[in-house]
């Protein structure tokens, strides 16, 4: 089951109290105060970790707790500090403060942490007291305690390319056929319910990474169908791949699905209306009006996009498409690694 959000509880553990204690070892006449400091309280830590996929396993186990440091004990020893707590997460997981919605962080790179509750500070005993004039000080600190807050974690797959597409329009064969990812394919609407993932394997160790988004439909940025739901899965993507049925087996106009899908984007988030993105007309094996084909291809030169046509089922086009997608997301990176060192030379 692919979980995408999720509300979770953090608590940090509290800090260790001090202790008043007072020495009473043989040949020590006057003693003297000896009560050691509490132990820190466990710290709350969040991590990305690249085997992780969907926020499922927090779905069933929301609240976190560190345990509180240890007291302070005589003789000047000092109570022990508790373990931290460590939760994993998928990277491009977002952590937003419930209550404020304000953003915390946002992984995007495996390793990354983030502190998500500060355990509390250990409480002093009475030995930090003592003073020429208050030689036995009969008092101490209680530990503080630990941070502990609500966080609603947001999952944005981060992928090279996003398909994307009305329900039906090829996305789930494609991404089958091009990668190992098996989606659930049918010849009904809205069969992919989840995000699917797949590597496409180039040769000589260069891959990329597709997404799947689930079938967009008109109002989608308002929450028609699947809603907006996945629609945030697009907004790390490099590249968008305008997938568009042209044959005429869904009953409806080719362009009209173009028109909306793009509508839609650029309702949802206004960067992704430039975003790169290639158009490939799909199910050309079943193609019985041609013209539908030529005013897709029309629309996509006029707007000074790439077009690219496709049979997933048979295979036709589909290679030439990857090949082509690396080479668009090989420019991508030199464009952007030409911008870096001119932003460095400026500096």
């Amino acid at each position: 089951m692919f979980i995408d959000r999720v509300k979770i509880k953090v608590q940090a553990g509290n800090g260790g109290d001090g202790v008043t204690a007072f020495r009473r070892e043989k040949f020590v006449p006057r003693g003297g105060p000896s009560g050691g400091d509490g132990g820190k309280g466990g710290d709350v830590w969040m991590e990305a970790d690249e085997s992780l996929n969907t926020l499922l396993h927090l779905r069933y186990n929301p609240e976190h707790r560190a345990e509180r440091g240890r007291h302070g004990e005589g003789s000047n020893r000092h109570g022990k500090d508790s373990p931290d707590v460590m939760i994993k997460v998928p990277v491009g997981t977002q952590v937003f403060d419930a209550e404020s919605e304000d953003l915390l962080f946002d992984f995007t790179e495996s390793g990354q942490r983030f502190l998500a509750a500060k355990g509390g500070k250990g409480g002093w005993g009475n030995q930090h007291f003592a003073t020429p004039t208050n030689r036995a000080p009969k008092y101490h600190y209680t530990g503080r305690p630990g941070e502990e807050r609500e966080l609603q974690l947001e999952l944005k797959l981060i992928a090279d390319v996003g398909l994307v597409g009305f329900p039906n329009a090829g996305k789930s064969t494609l991404i089958s056929v091009i990668s190992a990812a098996k989606p659930k394919i049918a010849d009904y609407p809205f069969t992919t319910l989840e995000p699917n993932l797949g590597v496409v394997d180039l040769g000589e160790y260069k891959t990329f990474v597709v997404a799947d988004i689930p079938g967009l439909i008109e109002g989608a940025s308002e929450g028609a169908g699947l809603g907006d739901r996945f629609l945030r899965h697009v907004e790390r993507t490099k590249l968008i791949l305008h997938l568009v049925d042209v044959s005429s087996i869904s009953g409806r106009d080719s362009n009209d699905d173009y028109e909306i899908i793009n509508r839609e984007l650029a309702n949802y988030d206004a960067n992704l209306a430039t975003r790169p993105q290639i158009v490939v007309a799909t199910k050309i094996d079943a193609l019985d009006e041609p013209e539908r084909l030529e005013r897709l291809r029309e629309a996509a030169e006029k707007d000074g996009k790439p077009f690219a046509q496709i049979s997933a089922v048979t295979n036709q086009g589909t290679k030439e498409l990857v090949n082509f997608i690396a080479q668009k997301l090989d420019e991508m990176k030199r464009e952007q690694t030409e911008i870096e060192i001119r932003e460095t030379d400026v500096v």
